[in-house]
């Protein structure tokens, strides 16, 4: 009798239909032995897998009862459970077989035998036809990739992590799996909560700062321009206090960056950057000039986020860079033409992507603590330095290098794992300047002594000087980008869409399927301008909420998809104003 029925229709489905995790199975070598070998009935006649030691997975945890907390009824039909291991199927057949068919269901299974052995027990191919069943490789880039098309999920509904309890006996990868699969879904949630709530103020600051951007030029010539360049990225934790008077003593020839917020702070320390970069697009960046002098940065360059508040811009003393970021206006539009980068949600991140785009030779970091320490959030200088530390329900625990005991919270580690992941991306050493914080995977902690004796405080003659040239260099016109206003065309269709929808909730029972396919039309011509798509963020996820969350329509449907059609017509016209500018307005030749 064949003990693994399913496995060849499952695995031919996969490769028929390109499935990416066909690929991985087809590289990753497995033991064949144990599918012949481990696979066996146990003392309660169910199916079971016989582990290295003998025993078997389920002989002293029956599936019975292991999974009735899997189940959360709230959102169930908008929502995503992920899980860290398969075992033989018996948690993901008890999700697939007891939600909802739109409830997603993403399995991560490290082990490539215990893939095979689960794919073998149950025929799949249904589930993964109406794609409520989803089979993850595991690659960080891949899952993040997965992760972040859930946003639909993360809004309507719940996203659940199941670490299978039984796989977890195999071997101590599920319990890795499952806590970076953790940290990232909250890295995300945290992001998408600032895109969603505050996607509108950023790219409007865009729109706002359009056509300053365009004039100020282009920094995408740098690529490949910090060869040879050794460069620092100076945070503003409590303990660049300590690290700056060691580095003013031994500055050595590389290239300082920082943020704006933190040049008050090096002012003080006696320490001037070569550049600047600023990324936060809220009024709370106005509080860096109540100590900002200006004649101390009137020469450093400011690459700056086109999404942050044109208040800041416009006070800004030095030269000025334009950085496009993912998510705004140039996420398309100016892709060919710029350099358009993701920015992150943190301003050393934002450095390191730069600078790893420069082709820097090293990286040292200084001042990257993402802890409180001696009851400090800041270095002196700094417009959020607070001394009178009072611990706040917000503050999380976690262990310097000591194994001390200190503060951090929820927005420090999500930007520290941020930083963590972009720097594993880097193809140059990253050396850490450590003093006390949170530990940073991924870099090689140094003092300054060993940093100048090693010449990790080196550049190669002339790098850093003709990095400056270059960068000053990018200060020039771009050629005009001359865009057509379409709101005219905008106005009429959404005029035609609303007429036809109004005589559909006439008939509300006779016309569901009919205003379901009249409301898909119109988020899909929501989405096919790459120009208004970034602004128009929240309009698209409310159609969204209105194409794939409803179950029903009701009357009172029509109202919301005229409020959205406003709101969506009142930003296009915005953009055609700011953006689509008349030739001479725009940037010349």
């Amino acid at each position: 009798m064949n003990p693994y029925p399913f496995l060849k229709d499952n695995i031919e489905y996969l490769q028929r239909t390109g499935n990416p995790i066909f690929q991985w199975l087809s590289t990753r070598p497995f033991n064949e032995e144990m599918l012949k070998t481990r696979l066996y009935r146990n003392e309660f006649g169910l199916h079971d897998w016989r582990m290295d030691n003998g025993k078997g997975m389920f002989e002293s945890l029956p599936p019975e009862g292991l999974y009735g907390n899997w189940l959360h009824p709230e959102k169930a039909g908008t929502s995503a459970t992920f899980v860290v291991g398969c075992n033989l199927g018996y948690g993901i057949n008890h999700l697939l077989t007891k939600t909802p068919d739109t409830h997603k269901v993403m399995l991560l299974e490290p082990r490539s035998e215990m893939l095979l052995a689960c794919l073998g027990q149950t025929d799949y191919r249904p589930f993964f036809e109406n794609k409520k069943f989803h089979l993850l490789v595991p690659d960080e880039r891949f899952l993040s990739e997965v992760i972040r098309n859930l946003d639909l999920q993360f809004i309507y509904g719940q996203i659940h992590l199941k670490s299978d309890i039984p796989s977890r006996q195999l071997g101590p990868e599920y319990a890795r799996w499952a806590t970076w699969l953790r940290n990232k879904l909250e890295n995300f949630s945290l992001e998408l909560s600032t895109l969603r709530h505050r996607q509108d103020v950023m790219v409007g600051n865009e729109i706002d700062n359009f056509a300053k951007a365009m004039r100020d030029g282009s920094l995408k010539s740098m690529e490949g321009r910090g060869a040879g360049v050794g460069a620092v990225i100076l945070g503003a934790g409590p303990s660049l206090e300590t690290m700056a008077p060691l580095l003013k003593e031994k500055m050595g020839h590389v290239l300082y960056t920082c943020a704006l917020q933190t040049i008050p702070s090096l002012q003080g320390l006696g320490i001037k950057p070569h550049l600047c970069a600023a990324i936060d697009y809220d009024e709370s960046m106005l509080k860096v000039y109540e100590r900002l002098d200006p004649d101390f940065v009137q020469d450093v360059p400011l690459v700056y986020s086109t999404k942050i508040n044109p208040l800041v811009l416009k006070r800004y003393p030095g030269p000025t860079l334009p950085l496009w970021t993912v998510g705004g206006v140039g996420t398309y539009v100016l892709k060919d033409r710029d350099l358009v980068l993701d920015a992150g949600g943190n301003v050393s991140v934002t450095l390191s992507r730069f600078l790893r785009y420069c082709g820097v030779s090293h990286l040292l970091l200084a001042g990257q603590d993402y802890a409180w320490i001696n009851g400090r959030s800041h270095s002196g200088g700094h417009h959020n330095h607070t001394t009178d530390f009072k611990r706040r329900s917000w503050h999380q625990t976690t262990r310097n290098l000591d194994g001390e005991e200190i503060l951090t919270t929820v927005q420090y580690m999500t930007a520290k794992r941020e930083l963590e992941d972009d720097l594993k991306q880097s193809e140059f050493p990253i050396f850490n300047l450590y003093g006390g914080g949170v530990p940073i995977e991924g870099t090689t902690v140094v003092d300054v002594d060993t940093a100048y004796t090693k010449g990790i405080l080196a550049s190669a003659p002339g790098a850093v000087e003709g990095f400056l040239r270059d960068l000053n260099g990018c200060r020039h016109t771009v050629p005009p980008l001359r865009m057509e206003p379409r709101s005219p065309m905008w106005t009429n269709s959404m005029r035609n869409a609303e007429k036809h929808l109004a005589k559909l909730f006439k008939d509300l029972k006779g016309n569901q399927q009919a205003i379901h396919e009249a409301l898909n039309r119109v988020e899909l011509f929501m989405k096919q301008d790459p120009l208004y798509g970034p602004y128009l963020f929240n309009e698209i996820v409310d159609m969204a909420g209105l194409t794939r969350a409803k179950y029903a329509y009701e009357s009172k449907d029509l109202g919301e998809f005229k409020r959205i059609a406003k709101s969506m017509l009142r930003k296009v016209r915005e953009i055609d104003r700011k953006v689509c500018l008349p030739a001479s307005e725009q940037a010349v030749a």
